[in-house]
């Protein structure tokens, strides 16, 4: 049986879009109680490759993007967002 994924503990610096990106998929990936392979699967991604983009390590197509976004029952968008901007949508 697998640890419970644990939310992000700090908040990325704004202008890192990577760290922002990685911080939202992670923090609603644990939101749904999901492992990396759960939302890999999800959204027909290695696992490795979520992982990688948890950690801010690699660059992120729009695609990709777009498939993580729809896994997680967001807008695309929103993954970019940094986590402290004021929601007005």
């Amino acid at each position: 049986m697998s640890a419970k994924p644990k939310p992000p503990e700090e908040l990325p610096p704004p202008g890192d879009v990577r760290a922002v990106l990685a911080y939202n998929v992670r923090l609603l990936r644990v939101g749904k109680s999901w492992s990396q392979e759960d939302l890999a699967m999800e959204c027909d991604l290695d696992r490795t490759y979520v992982s990688a983009v948890e950690r801010a390590r690699w660059n992120i197509s729009l695609g990709n993007i777009q498939r993580l976004a729809s896994a997680l029952d967001t807008e695309p968008w929103r993954l970019l967002r940094h986590p402290t901007a004021a929601d007005d949508a």
